[in-house]
């Protein structure tokens, strides 16, 4: 029985050690995204295309209605 014991006290502390790593990991910044945002950057002007693409069919059928 008191193996059990020592082995949920162990758990525990490898448990907390390894939250500890995770919480040290999160504030140092190591889960910040340096990608997504250089790529994001490629693909704007594509948004902005169809963007205008839209704006300018809504244009169109407004004058045809005209």
């Amino acid at each position: 029985m008191s193996v059990i014991y020592l082995l949920i006290t162990i758990s525990i502390v490898v448990a907390v050690v390894f939250l500890g790593a995770f919480i040290r990991a999160v504030k140092s910044g190591q889960y910040d995204d340096d990608y997504t945002p250089s790529v994001r950057m490629l693909f704007d002007d594509e948004l902005v295309v169809q963007k205008t693409k839209k704006i300018l069919k809504t244009q169109n059928q407004e004058q045809k209605s005209i």
